[in-house]
């Protein structure tokens, strides 16, 4: 009887081999086969040469059969590894059958892996194919959250519902970092882990967890079920999910730098595109220049005002684009202060098709690199703004100012004025009275008579120059020809004296505009006054009339001396005179300006010092005249 047990000592042996080392039981006969089929063809090749060199060198080779027999060993042990192999190969293609093409593709699949970039994808892919070669039930790739460093499924096969949390904190963990394959249908697994957690994913369906570890830390984890065939996986199922997880590892730590720079990007990408809106939404022109003076930024507002494209600013030089005393400026503001200056009101000639002359503000700073090193400096920021607008609103404004200041003058002036001239106006009508209409005095006491009365009605106009469109004096159809005439008759004797020729070249027919005729010889009066008193030496004076559409314009230019360009804005201020004093009151021009907007019509000057002076001014033309221009 006591025989008897001894027996089952095998039978237990085997038992045990079956149930928990039945993975690896089909590698140990495989194996084994493999072995044995090596061992056979190695010594069947071995004495297949010894015949087959035997046979060639006949008896005479007797002597020499160690010499074949070493030779033959080395071709033997030379061919060994490729015999080997061939034999393993056609002991897999046997054992595996259609299967055995699946496993070599995973291998070659999991060393494409790093050609897909997209982290969801590729555990889709890969997922699909591992499913497609073991065969399993199930399985997900679990990837670890970058926040809490749990992992998370982000593709699964054959979960009935969703696949549970790995928890960082697992007592699993652990294992897996050091990169280690846990298998929780080994019977030490209850030993190693948590029996709870060891329940919970045997109750889950999950059994392998295969760690892909990226610089000594899980990154992802292939989470498996078993087979179909409810078999255990076997250490060579486990070696080729290892190799396939190191490339796992790779692919997704690839992914996710590639994912973190495309992000990186798109915020680049964003600022820039924010920083792009900040400079186009400036009011004020942007210039951006390297150390060489080379344009590198042009902003669209500077493009509107100065007129010229960003496409044709870009890549060129400050020279090239701006004038030549503007970059002069530039520069030796840049010299006295090279961490930043401003120059205010600076003249700058725009390259709109009218050439129309700008100021500007032109504040320029440099331009640092980005450690902000104050000492190197990469290039210069220009900010230009246009204050040409504002400058003429304050100018205008300057001069409405002073010419309210004048109102009030001339009320007090004109009461005083009036006295004297209703006294010379009575005397010369108490002259006319009974004069012999033949005598030449007669003739000019008329004419003493006729100034008095205008003299009049300019002091009177004195009271409305502060108020332009109120004036009480009703506006008449006026021939601008025959006002000129008029104004020349009382200068003709003053141009005599100071030897200066008069050219005239009126419009042939009448030209009629609607205005107050005194107010109108007074603009003329001021303009010739101003010529006489430029051309002390004498020279030429030019008067034209035409009438261009529906406006009449009259020219009046001089020889004389010019004004300075710096002075040709003023010329319309209140009691600005380039004069020499007691020569001038600085009101002429100012006069003849607001009687000039007071009739809806323009005045322009050019001048240049030397070459003298030119006056045009544009009224509209009367509706009759209008009329009858268009029959």
């Amino acid at each position: 009887m006591t025989a008897i047990p001894l027996g089952l000592v095998p039978l237990t042996f085997a038992s045990a081999i079956v149930r928990y080392r039945l993975r690896d039981v089909e590698v140990i006969v495989k194996r084994g086969l493999a072995y044995t089929a090596f061992l056979a063809a190695s010594v069947a090749l071995y004495f297949a040469m010894l015949k087959l060199t035997g046979f060639l060198v006949g008896n005479d080779g007797d002597q020499h059969n160690w010499i074949i027999a070493l030779l033959a060993t080395m071709v033997v042990v030379l061919l060994a590894q490729p015999v080997k192999d061939a034999v393993q190969n056609a002991l897999d293609r046997v054992f595996y059958r259609d299967r055995y093409d699946y496993r070599r593709a995973l291998v070659a699949f999991a060393r494409d892996l790093n050609s897909d970039l997209d982290v969801v994808r590729l555990s889709q892919r890969l997922v699909a194919r591992i499913v497609e070669t073991l065969v399993v039930d199930r399985m997900a790739l679990m990837l670890s959250d970058e926040r809490s460093g749990d992992f998370t499924s982000i593709g699964d096969y054959g979960f009935a519902e969703r696949v549970p949390r790995l928890s960082r904190t697992s007592s699993l963990m652990p294992r897996l970092d050091a990169g280690y394959t846990v298998a929780l249908d080994d019977p030490s697994a209850a030993a190693r882990f948590v029996a709870e957690e060891v329940e919970f994913w045997r109750d889950a369906g999950t059994y392998y967890f295969v760690p892909c570890v990226f610089e000594g830390r899980a990154i992802a984890v292939l989470a498996l079920g078993r087979k179909e065939s409810d078999e255990p996986f076997n250490s060579e199922d486990l070696a080729l999910l290892t190799a396939v997880a190191g490339q796992v590892a790779t692919a997704i730590e690839n992914g996710r730098l590639y994912r973190e720079l495309r992000l990186k990007a798109e915020e680049l990408g964003r600022m820039r595109e924010f920083n792009e809106n900040i400079l186009e939404s400036l009011d004020d022109g942007l210039v951006v220049f390297d150390v060489d003076e080379r344009i590198v930024r042009w902003n669209r507002a500077l493009e509107g005002f100065y007129g010229l494209s960003q496409d044709a600013a870009i890549g060129r030089t400050l020279a090239e684009v701006f004038d030549v005393p503007f970059i002069d400026a530039l520069r030796a503001a840049r010299h006295e202060h090279p961490y930043g200056a401003t120059l205010y009101r600076v003249p700058l000639t725009s390259r709109q098709q009218d050439r129309s002359k700008l100021l500007v503000n032109a504040t320029e700073v440099p331009l640092q690199n980005p450690a902000g090193d104050a000492s190197v400096v990469v290039g210069h920021i220009l900010l230009l703004e246009d204050i040409t607008d504002r400058v003429r609103l304050e100018e205008q404004l300057q001069i409405s100012e002073k010419m309210a200041s004048i109102g009030l003058l001339a009320a007090g002036v004109a009461h005083e004025v009036n006295t004297p001239l209703t006294g010379i106006s009575s005397f010369t009508q108490m002259l006319l009275d009974g004069a012999d209409p033949n005598d030449p005095r007669t003739v000019l006491l008329e004419k003493i008579e006729r100034q008095t009365f205008r003299a009049a009605k300019i002091v009177n106009g004195l009271l409305n120059l502060s108020r332009p469109g109120t004036s009480s004096n009703e506006r008449i159809e006026v021939d601008l020809n025959a006002v000129v005439t008029d104004v020349f008759s009382l200068l003709e004797h003053q141009f005599e004296v100071g030897r200066i020729k008069v050219r005239r070249e009126l419009a042939s027919a009448p030209v009629r505009v609607l205005g107050i005729e005194h107010q109108l010889q007074q603009v003329f009066l001021n303009l010739f006054l101003n010529a006489r008193d430029a051309m002390p030496r004498g020279g030429w004076l030019s008067v034209a009339t035409r009438v261009d559409g529906d406006r009449v314009v009259a020219e009046i230019a001089d020889t004389g001396s010019g004004i300075p360009a710096e002075q040709l804005v003023r010329i319309y201020d209140p009691f600005f005179t380039t004069k020499a004093i007691g020569r001038g009151t600085g009101l002429g021009l100012s006069i003849t300006y607001g009687i000039v907007r007071e009739h809806d019509g323009t005045i322009n000057c050019d001048s240049a010092v030397g070459q003298g002076t030119r006056f045009t001014l544009a009224l509209p033309l009367a509706a009759a005249a209008v009329r009858s221009a268009t029959r």
